[in-house]
């Protein structure tokens, strides 16, 4: 099988690479760089089915062999980068999604769109349903990232009905483990650097917001089962888990036997008070879901962080 994944230089993208290559597959991995890291890839670049293009793909992308499959997982995920990128975020959403269907046209390739939980924004049920349509501020700060991501399954849906391109959407939830990036901004790498260092654990709002976790192995297992699977519409890949930004901050605090304070800030604007995805799609029709325990995920990523980061 000969697939493409854009983004691959990223936290999950460079997993789901390593996890197609251990199942024998031969892939380009595109990549501009502009949040990923060759750090992520580095152990990758000399396996004789690994190719990494330096390619922004809002832009053409050549591409002369065959594709049996495209994972499209390009653009910056958390606040701190698509506040840093916000046309960059919107564009690799909108111009970028349209380039990689009209590849997927091209080659006849399954496509797969990496969408996102932020669809929901901030949500008014609980948990959150495939059918349900969101809650989101069109034109507040995150809805650089809510409305590119809105708009990438509006069209990856457009180009399956009228082109009948073999697609699948992925909301993919609360991600975390090895490689997320220091300052990444979210909830665990910032509680374990913290954590680790012993400065003060920042918590935003009262803490009492939700969030439900999903680590990363079981993530890309999630992935790669709805690939393989045909069904077109949206499916939620998350951990059912949900739990308080104050219970993971203790839960990090105690596993990194930290000495920590807790200081609490204003919650940002339009931040979700809840997140928990409903995967009963994904039971059904992927026969998925997660495995890892919130305290063997955390372990396993703290040791990461203190052996690469820290």
């Amino acid at each position: 099988m000969k697939c493409l994944v854009t983004g691959g230089a990223g936290f999950i993208g460079s997993h789901l690479c390593e996890h197609l290559l251990q199942n024998n597959y031969q892939i380009t991995c595109v990549d501009n760089l502009i949040t990923g890291s060759l750090r992520n890839i580095n152990h990758l670049v000399k396996h004789d089915h690994f190719t990494f293009i330096n390619h922004n793909i809002t832009t053409p992308l050549s591409h002369p062999e065959p594709l049996d499959e495209i994972y499209h997982f390009a653009s910056p995920a958390s606040p701190v980068d698509y506040y840093k990128y916000p046309i960059e975020t919107l564009r690799v959403g909108s111009i970028g999604t349209e380039e990689m269907l009209n590849l997927a046209l091209q080659k006849k390739a399954r496509f797969l769109l990496a969408s996102t939980s932020e669809v929901y924004g901030d949500p008014e049920i609980n948990p959150q349903p495939e059918e349900y349509w969101g809650h989101v501020n069109p034109i507040g700060p995150r809805s650089i990232y809510d409305e590119a991501k809105r708009y990438a399954e509006a069209c990856t849906m457009a180009y399956h009905r009228k082109y009948h391109i073999n697609t699948r959407i992925a909301r993919i939830f609360n991600t975390y483990g090895p490689r997320m990036k220091e300052d990444d901004g979210r909830a665990v790498p910032n509680f374990i650097k913290q954590a680790l260092t012993n400065t003060p654990i920042t918590i935003y709002g009262n803490g009492k917001q939700t969030r439900s976790f999903c680590y990363i192995t079981d993530e890309i297992h999630g992935l790669y089962a709805l690939m393989q699977s045909n069904y077109h519409l949206p499916v939620n890949i998350g951990n059912p888990e949900e739990r308080t930004i104050l219970d993971l901050a203790t839960i990090i605090k105690e596993m990194c036997h930290s000495k920590s304070p807790f200081i609490f800030k204003d919650l940002p604007t339009d931040d979700p008070k809840q997140r928990k995805p409903d995967i009963t799609k994904a039971k059904e029709i992927l026969n998925w879901e997660p495995k890892i325990s919130i305290h063997d995920g955390i372990q396993k990523t703290i040791t990461w962080f203190s052996q690469n980061n820290l």
